[in-house]
């Protein structure tokens, strides 16, 4: 196998499928004693797209993947497409509501991966990740996703800052996540909203700290000072996809 395929190796049935579904895998990597009725319809996905199945043991497909939850399944697809921030704007330009999440410096592929999902769930938009010092949609943030960051765009600037003025001047309202802030049941989410969620380990940055127009804090009672950033951005989409729901 050629390295640079390497960088395009999914694994995991959902990731596979949603994959297979939307036409991107080249080369499709099956465990060669699967039964059932997943191997079936992956059969059939294949089949359907016209891609030559592989059949490998167990442990070639282990190797492969670096040991990961591959389930059977690997392929590699094509480069994944990061959309442009000016083409999602424009889309959205007749809403009366949109949701955005931007992740500034996040680092855990998990992380993303997750709230990608989430995202796809609760009917976010997009999510926008900056080029330097942040994760981006490798396979372990695919597989995390479970097929999501197939459906939910994600587009990836130079410069956070700069893009946060363009949404305003796109209408959007800029939120930012913090210990101190408006409790996040007391929160206005309506209209145009641009939640930014903050590395793992400091934040957000203190430069896009002057851009947020309101901070959102999850109150805790307990002795640790943060949630996962996963869990945080996902209780906070929650609130905006309740709030508009109901």
């Amino acid at each position: 196998m050629q390295e640079n395929e390497n960088s395009d190796l999914i694994y995991g049935l959902h990731a596979v499928t949603e994959s297979l579904v939307s036409g991107r895998v080249n080369k499709l990597f099956v465990q060669k004693d699967l039964r059932g009725k997943n191997i079936d319809k992956i059969k059939d996905l294949a089949r359907q797209k016209s891609v030559k199945i592989d059949w490998l043991d167990k442990t070639e497909l282990s190797k492969m993947t670096g040991n990961g939850v591959h389930q059977g399944f690997g392929a590699f697809v094509s480069e994944f497409e990061y959309q442009e921030l000016s083409e999602i704007l424009k889309n959205l330009q007749a809403k009366e509501s949109a949701t955005i999440m931007i992740l500034d410096e996040l680092t855990d592929p998990h992380n993303l991966g997750s709230i990608a999902r989430t995202a796809d769930a609760t009917g976010v938009d997009a999510i926008i990740i900056p080029k330097h010092r942040s994760v981006g949609i490798t396979p372990v943030a695919v597989k995390a996703s479970t097929g999501a960051l197939q459906h939910v765009p994600v587009v990836r600037v130079t410069n956070l800052s700069q893009s946060l003025d363009k949404l305003k001047e796109a209408g959007f309202w800029i939120f930012g996540t913090d210990m101190n802030g408006t409790s996040y049941d007391k929160w206005n989410s309506s209209g145009k909203v641009a939640l930014i969620i903050g590395n793992e380990g400091h934040g957000i940055g203190q430069n896009l700290k002057k851009q947020v127009d309101e901070m959102i804090t999850i109150p805790m009672v307990g002795h640790v000072q943060s949630l996962n950033a996963s869990v945080a951005a996902s209780i906070l989409m929650y609130e905006i996809f309740r709030n508009r729901r109901f």
